[in-house]
Parts: structure tokens; sequence; C-alpha cells
């Protein structure tokens, strides 16, 4: 069974600077799971049939209307009293709106919080909240590599300990590149093709070599070299060079590694001694830019050779 993640009202107050008009309310164990949001227009007017009550309920000036012209006091509380009976997270009141003191009223005595935003649209608000709870509330797993941002490319280093992926880390910041995460990354499945990595907070910005130990990349490189997070978008996976095995030399076909039903362009790298890892991977992040940007070398000089072949096939 897939585990399943959740905010608390108290840290959706706190991320998104909302004013919170009833404070007696302990927020702390009040917990969002649906990264939606709803706009309770039908609600409103009395009809439930099919509500998520799992959803942020959102008022903006077109609810605030409605609320203040199409019923009296007495009837928007029992309307409001049916609504909060469906134990939904919060009510949040856009545009800096101040909701009257009845519905703040119905609110603590139904044990739901109302709070207000003080953005300018409220469009915008909800594409700010949506997007942070997909964040959060996103499926996620943990694995051993280290991540860096190369060229604007999410680069996933992985392979047994003992192939260097810290140090070919360590040579890539010296070139410009910034460290996301070492020896353990955190992946979240923000959406179908986006998988973000980060660092476990307690290793965050550190580095482990062996010989060495443990340095700070931040306080030694400086804030430049150093990225909170990153999209995945290569995978370098570093192994023990095998005389036997057959390595890809063309490129011709992506292969593909899977992590959380995202599939994500990866290569085998042989390690032997004397090459240099970080140059490789920054070669392959470049190399996979291009594919992006729609130029395959390597299919660019199978067609140079097909060409050739049937040049020299026509001259005979």
């Amino acid at each position: 069974m897939e585990e399943e993640y959740s905010v608390s009202v108290t840290q959706l107050i706190q991320k998104m600077n909302l004013i919170n008009h009833t404070p007696e309310i302990d927020t702390d164990h009040i917990l969002i799971k649906d990264p939606n949001m709803n706009r309770p227009a039908v609600q409103l007017a009395g009809f439930f049939e099919h509500f998520d009550s799992a959803r942020i309920q959102i008022c903006g000036n077109v609810e605030f209307a409605y609320i203040s012209n199409m019923h009296t006091e007495e009837e928007n509380i029992q309307i409001f009293e049916k609504l909060f009976a469906f134990k939904i997270p919060c009510l949040i009141f856009c545009r800096n709106i101040k909701p009257y003191d009845y519905i703040i009223e119905t609110g603590k005595r139904c044990g739901i919080p109302i709070l207000t935003d003080t953005s300018e649209t409220t469009s915008d608000f909800v594409h700010e909240v949506v997007k942070w709870l997909h964040v959060e509330l996103a499926p996620r797993i943990s694995i051993h590599a280290v991540l860096l941002d190369v060229y604007g490319e999410g680069v996933m280093i992985t392979g047994d300990s003992g192939l260097g992926k810290s140090e070919a880390a360590l040579e890539m910041i010296r070139r410009g590149h910034r460290l996301v995460s070492d020896d353990v990354v955190e992946i979240k499945k923000v959406s179908d093709e986006t998988l973000i990595g980060t660092a476990p907070d307690i290793t965050r910005h550190f580095i482990e070599l062996r010989g060495i130990g443990i340095i700070d990349v931040k306080s030694m490189f400086g804030v430049e070299c150093v990225k909170h997070t990153q999209s995945i978008d290569l995978i370098v996976n570093l192994e023990e060079w095998d005389k036997d095995a057959n390595y890809d030399r063309l490129g011709l076909e992506d292969q593909y590694t899977e992590i959380l039903g995202n599939k994500i362009v990866s290569h085998s790298i042989p390690i032997r001694p004397g090459r240099n890892i970080a140059v490789i991977v920054e070669a392959a992040a470049v190399n996979h830019r291009q594919k992006k940007m729609g130029y395959n070398a390597a299919q660019e000089l199978y067609n140079r050779v097909t060409q050739n072949i049937a040049k020299n096939s026509h001259n005979v």
C-alpha cells in the first residue's frame, strides 16, 4: 500500500503567510492530504453532492459577493454549518477579504480554521498553494546517489560505494557546477514527467571523502556551489570495468531507469584508472541537453555514414 503524506494547516499558514482568524483552533493536528483546492460555488447554495471535503476551500470575490447578497445571515450560518460539518481542512478568503464575524464564530464553533490571504488575485494564490502541496504530498523514495546541477541539467550519479561518486562531485563543484546532495538523494514524484531531488536536512551541503572525512561544500566553495532542489533529468551509473561486457559505443537508442513510475534517461559508465569521471559526466549532461534541443550527435554520424555509403555505391 502506497504511503500517504500530509502537511498541517499550521505549515500552510506559515508557508503562505496567511492571517488566522481562529487562533484558538489547534491547526497542528489538522492535516491536508489532497493537493487540490475547491471553490465552494454550489456548496454555498446548499448543494453538497459529490463534494470533496478533503480539499482546502477557497473563497474569492465571486463567492464573497454571493455570500453578501444572496442569503440572510441566518441562512448563511446554516449553510456554513453544513459545509463545516464535512470537516474540511480550512476555509481561506483570498484578496485580503475580511470574513464576516458570524463566519469566524461558526468556524470556531465547528473547529474549522478561517484564514485570509493577502494576494491580489485568487488564481495566483491557488497556483502557488497547489504547486507547493504537489511537492509536499508527492510520493517519495531515497536512493544512494549524488545529485548535481550540471549546466542546468539535473544529473544523478549512481553506482556501488567506492567507485568515486563523491570525488567526481567534488571535481565538478570545482568546475562551477552545483551540489544538491551527496550519498543520499530524497526523490519526490511531483508529476508523471517530473522527479525532484533534494538532500536530507542532516547531510545537506556535506560531502564524504574517503581518507579525508567530511567537507562542507557551502562554507568551502561558497553558496553559489550548492542548490536546495533539482529536477532529475539524467542518471549516470558508474560501474567497474568489465572487459567482457558490451558497452554502448554509439548512443543511438536511449536507455532508461524507472523511478516511482517515471522513466529517466540513463547511461552506464565503466570505470577504469585514469578516466576523468567529471569530464565524462559533463559531456553526458551537455549531450542530453542537445538531444532535448533536437540535435543528436549519434544520429548525425549515422546519417553521414549512410549518405557516404549511398554516394559511393552510386559512383560504382
